[in-house]
Formats: structure tokens, sequence, C-alpha cells
């Protein structure tokens, strides 16, 4: 494997599947399948999973809400997400852990990081919820944060799309992939990888980013194994 540790970064509209909210119980399966796959070589995984499926903060406050009550409702949402993909995990038969920035001890384990590096070590998929546990920050930064605590290998972002394009693919049919990219040629673009505090922070620790198509499946297969899939950000 050229990757041992890795942080995979799931939005919250990708279990939406065909959808148009809440959870679609065929994606978990499929999700769980292609976890399963890289968990039996021996790859450790964290996953951080976003709440956009359920309940966006941004989008409660463009209503008028207040964006911290909105953020929070948010990160709550997250939990619901990880321990919907928690149990699809455990039904394929892989040992998991669920912990949560915001204690809720009934449902998560509070994240400490020695913890969490356990689990890894003994086969277990960690699942971190709730974001940072602060307001203001996205998923994208608090998987970074994590990936980083944890000392990942690799942040791999799974997406609809196959890769980073210099323009939005589902609306330019001209629009072309970037195969790997330096983080500074991500700025000088103003290419949208993560938001730019998660960015920042990935740029800062050399953590290298591969944003690929999750939904295709063997990618993350292939991609733990050292195959060249979607785009890699790195130094």
């Amino acid at each position: 494997m050229k990757y041992k540790r890795i942080l995979l970064k799931l939005s919250g509209e990708a279990l939406m599947g065909e959808r148009q909210y809440g959870i679609d119980n065929d994606r978990l399966k499929e999700y769980a399948v292609e976890i399963k796959k890289v968990v039996d070589k021996g790859c450790e995984v964290a996953i951080v999973i976003g709440g956009g499926n359920i309940f966006r903060g941004l989008a409660g406050a463009a209503k008028g809400m207040d964006r911290v009550q909105g953020d929070y409702m948010g990160m709550l949402a997250t939990v619901i997400n990880g321990m919907a993909l928690q149990g699809a995990l455990e039904d394929a038969g892989i040992i998991t852990r669920l912990q949560s920035a915001i204690e809720m001890d009934k449902v998560a384990e509070p994240f400490i990081k020695r913890k969490a590096v356990r689990h890894l070590e003994k086969g277990r998929v960690v699942i971190f919820g709730a974001g940072t546990g602060n307001p203001y920050f996205t998923t994208d930064t608090a998987a970074t944060l994590r990936a980083i605590e944890i000392d990942a290998d690799v942040i791999l972002k799974g997406t609809r799309v196959d890769g980073i394009y210099d323009s939005d693919p589902e609306k330019n049919a001209d629009a072309v992939k970037f195969n790997s990219l330096s983080f500074d040629e991500v700025f000088e673009k103003n290419l949208k990888v993560m938001d730019m505090t998660a960015f920042t922070l990935s740029h800062e620790n050399k953590l290298p980013i591969i944003v690929f198509d999750m939904n295709k499946e063997g990618n993350l297969e292939k991609l733990v194994d050292g195959e060249i899939i979607g785009t890699l950000v790195n130094v």
C-alpha cells in the first residue's frame, strides 16, 4: 500500500444518493463495501463526513437564523450521518468507533487523539463527528485538523466528480482536468478544492490532498494501492 493511514472526507450530500435529501441506505452500503476493501488490506481508515444532506449552518444563516446556532445544528447533523455510516460499516463486518467533538456519551466517544490513534492501530475505522466542535469552521477544516492530529498520510476527498478541473465539469463540457497540482498552483488558479482555512492548514503541514470520484467502484482501493486516480495536490 502507498498509504497506510488515510483520512477519508465525505460530503453529507454524498449520502443522499439519488434522493433530494436525507440518507440513501443503498449508497451507505456501497460506501461500506468500498471502505471494507481497504480495511481488509490493513489500511487504517479515519472518516469525516459533512451534514449538508440534513442541515447547513450557512443556509440557515442566509434565512435569518443565528449563525452560531445554525452551525451547531449542522454539527449535530454530521453526528447523525456518522451514526448511519457506522451502522453500515458494522453490518459489513467492520469494527468502528464514532468520536464526537461535542460530548454526547450515549452515542459517541469524546474526541481524544491518543484514543483515536489506538483504535486505528487496532484496525478499527474511526468516524469523527461534530466537525471541530466550534462554529464558523467547516467539515473540510475538521477533516484537515483531524488528519494532522492522527498523522494521516493523505486526505482523500471523495466527491461525485473525478478530480479538480479548471471550471465546473457539470456546467462546462470543455472543462480541463488536472492530474496533479501544487498548493501554490491551486492558489494562483483560484481553484476550489476545500475552503481556504482547510486548504491553508493542509498546505502549512505539507499534507497531500487527493480529490476523486468516490462513487466509482474500486477507486478508493486503487488510490490506497498507489494508482493515479483523481487529482493530487501536494507541495
